[in-house]
């Protein structure tokens, strides 16, 4: 078990150090959400509920997030999230500074010891409840809004 935890943490260090990490695409974006939907399966309800970016406190829709999270490589198990990726991939129009400064604000080091979806969940409401969540939730109506328009 101990060495598990070691190439866990080996793996997170690896990756947290890795330079070459760039932010992803609406693609990837896209791809990993589906993914983590298959890995992660929700009610119609609970997807009804995302669109419309509520985020219920439930097991099911937790999972999800940390899935999405640690696929786009902003959040590791062991060390949380990574407040540098976080800035640079949710930044929208906001300095990276300024991102930056929110998304430390909203990183704990797990000290209440809560499962790794608890822990992943708490740094995803307080970034949605920031002024980046603010950005996302604009882009994402905006998008929402054009699609409607085109589909009509």
């Amino acid at each position: 078990m101990l060495k598990y935890l070691i190439v866990a943490l080996a793996l997170c260090a690896v990756a947290y150090a890795d330079g070459e990490w760039t932010p992803k695409s609406g693609e990837d974006i896209k791809k990993i959400r589906v993914e983590c939907l298959k890995e992660h399966p929700l009610s119609s309800d609970q997807i009804s509920q995302l669109k419309q970016l509520v985020f219920p406190d439930e097991e099911d829709v937790r999972k999800y997030l940390t899935c999405t999270a640690t696929k786009l490589d902003i959040f590791c198990e062991h060390e949380g999230y990574h407040a540098d990726r976080l800035a640079k991939q949710f930044k929208m129009d906001l300095s990276e500074e300024e991102a930056l400064r929110i998304a430390e604000g909203c990183i704990d080091k797990n000290e209440q010891k809560s499962t790794v979806d608890q822990w992943a969940f708490r740094g995803h409401q307080c970034l949605m409840a920031s002024k980046i969540g603010e950005k996302v939730k604009a882009f994402v109506r905006a998008k929402q809004e054009e699609a409607n328009k085109k589909a009509a």
